[in-house]
């Protein structure tokens, strides 16, 4: 089975399917799209024209939650979504979470202002950003507090892919100047802090770190 990931690599939903791949040791080849420059005929891959998406033997997936199921299906091993059903759900409903409540109220304000903005030299209302995130980010922060309860992964006692769809938000989050204050929320604080520092989420973020790095140092 020939597999070809279409995306690139500072997107959290390509990275949350990026993770899976490394996780489960699924070869797949690679083909840097981005939002700003997609490719002629990209539609045809995804009608969205959105990233990720996964091309299987000549057939396409978009969505990153849809690719994620598919790969768990296809390789269970190791188990990134609880059989039980209970767990399953939730952890179906934490990944909504991230990639819909998350995403827009973290990654669309700090990381698309603060680092994608700022590196093409757009200018970009720097304080609605924080008046955005003071608004928005709080509750949500709340929410995951209250889900951890003192636990070190979201669902049972192993990294699902929720953890994987949650911590992706926060490391562009992270890029773009944003994490939750430990004195405020210090369960999610110190849960992130620990993901971070750790595999398999340390190494990408150290090498995605660097690429944000040369991007804003090209915009001075």
């Amino acid at each position: 089975m020939a597999m070809t990931l279409y995306g690139a690599p500072l997107s959290p939903f390509v990275r949350k399917v990026e993770l899976c791949l490394r996780l489960k040791g699924i070869e797949c080849a690679r083909n840097p799209v981005t939002p700003f420059a997609l490719p002629e005929g990209y539609e045809h891959i995804n009608p969205l024209k959105r990233i990720p998406a996964l091309g299987v033997d000549g057939r396409y997936l978009a969505d990153s939650a849809v690719i994620c199921h598919f790969l768990e299906d296809l390789y269970p091993e190791p188990e990134l979504i609880p059989a039980d059903p209970w767990l399953k759900a939730r952890t179906g409903w934490l990944e909504k979470f991230a990639d819909y409540e998350l995403a827009p109220a973290i990654t669309a304000t700090a990381f698309r202002h603060r680092v994608v903005l700022k590196s093409m030299g757009t200018p970009y209302d720097e304080p609605a950003i924080t008046t955005a995130l003071a608004e928005r980010a709080p509750p949500l922060y709340g929410y995951l507090e209250e889900q951890l309860d003192g636990r070190a992964f979201l669902i049972g006692d192993r990294l699902s892919l929720a953890d994987i769809a949650v911590v992706s938000q926060f490391m562009n989050a992270a890029f773009g100047g944003e994490f939750p204050a430990v004195e405020r929320w210090p369960q999610l604080a110190r849960y992130l802090g620990n993901h971070l520092a750790s595999e398999p989420f340390a190494g990408v973020f150290a090498a995605h770190r660097q690429l944000v790095d040369k991007m804003l140092a090209r915009s001075h």
